[in-house]
C-alpha cells in the first residue's frame, strides 16, 4: 500500500485542499459546511457525516466507495474509543451493555452543583438526547443556550459544539442517549 492509500478521509481532504491551494475558509464557502467542522474532519477528531463526505468527494473528485469503506473502519474504532473514554470518566455510568460496539448508547451523567461538565468526547457525529432526571441543566448548542429543569429534555445534532453546566446548588443527574454512526 502506498502512503495515499493509508490516508484517512480527512487526511486526504487536507492533502487535496493544500495541493490545490484552497484555504479552509474557501472550502467552507464552497461546501457550505462550517470551517470548524472541516478542520475537525481533517484532523480526525470527527468522522464526517455522509452528506459532508459526498459534498467534499464531489469537490475534490474522490472515490466515495473507497472513502466509505475507510470511514466505516474509522467510525467503528472511534465508537469503541469514545465509549471507553466516557465510561472511564467519573461523571458517566453506562446503561448500555457492550456499548463500545453499539451505535446507540445510554449513559447516566452526573454534574456537580454550580459546575461546568468536563467534556468527554464532546465532538462526535450523530445525535444526542438529554433528559434531566434530577436538578437543572444549562446547555449551549452552537450559539443557542437553553435551561432545563427536572423532566426537561433536548435533542440535537451532536456534531454541533455543545457545553453542559449545572446552574443549581444541587447535583444534576441526566439520562444521555447518544447515537453515533
Amino acid at each position: 500500500m502506498t502512503k495515499k492509500q493509508d490516508e484517512s478521509f480527512g487526511e486526504r481532504i487536507r492533502r487535496l485542499r493544500e495541493e490545490n491551494g484552497i484555504t479552509l475558509d474557501a472550502l467552507s464557502r464552497d461546501s457550505g459546511y462550517p470551517e470548524d467542522l472541516l478542520k475537525d474532519i481533517e484532523s480526525g477528531k470527527v468522522a464526517p457525516p455522509v452528506a459532508v463526505v459526498l459534498q467534499l468527494s464531489r469537490i475534490f473528485k474522490v472515490d466515495v466507495e473507497e472513502s466509505q469503506a475507510e470511514r466505516g473502519k474509522v467510525a467503528a474504532r472511534k465508537r469503541t474509543t469514545s465509549h471507553k473514554k466516557r465510561v472511564a470518566s467519573y461523571a458517566y455510568k453506562t446503561l448500555t451493555a457492550r456499548g463500545e460496539k453499539k451505535h446507540l448508547r445510554a449513559y447516566r451523567v452526573t454534574i456537580d452543583p454550580e459546575t461546568e461538565h468536563k467534556g468527554v468526547e464532546y465532538h462526535h457525529d450523530g445525535e444526542e438526547f438529554i433528559y434531566v432526571l434530577e436538578g437543572g441543566l444549562k446547555i449551549q448548542v452552537g450559539q443557542n443556550t437553553k435551561t432545563l429543569k427536572k423532566g426537561g429534555a433536548i435533542d440535537f445534532d451532536s456534531s454541533i459544539s455543545h457545553k453542559l453546566s449545572n446552574p443549581t446548588r444541587e447535583k444534576t443527574e441526566l439520562l444521555v442517549v447518544i447515537y453515533v454512526p
